[in-house]
């Protein structure tokens, strides 16, 4: 679980990136009002790696939570009328997916760098 705080950090990252290139506002709940389905889907995603005791920072992990986390925040978006534009759609499957399995894969290269001698199981 000490990786979970990580891809929340990056999925609230992605809402105020989004909401300032928007020139939406940066305030608490603007941020928290595009983030929530995204990380409901987050924690889907994570749930269902854990039951699968998929360690976390693996690739598996990264594309499940990754898909979690764009299915789940788009079916919310479309349940609570927020919009699902299908250039937000692009640009949320390409930026969650470069944060959420970006991360993964510098973790899996530093670990083949360094004889698979790394501690990103848990």
């Amino acid at each position: 679980m000490r990786w979970l705080p990580l891809d929340l950090v990056l999925v609230v990252l992605f809402a105020v990136a989004g909401r300032s290139s928007h020139e939406e506002g940066l305030t608490l709940g603007g941020i928290a009002h595009t983030a929530w389905p995204f990380v409901v889907g987050l924690l889907v995603g994570w749930a269902v790696i854990l039951l699968r005791r998929t360690p976390p920072a693996s690739l598996a992990a990264g594309l499940l939570v990754w898909l979690a986390t764009l299915l789940g925040g788009m079916v919310l978006r479309v349940l609570t009328d927020a919009g699902t534009a299908l250039p937000f759609v692009v640009v949320a499957t390409l930026v969650t997916g470069a944060l959420l399995v970006g991360w993964r894969l510098l973790v899996s290269a530093a670990g083949a760098r360094w004889g698979g001698q790394t501690r990103a199981t848990g």
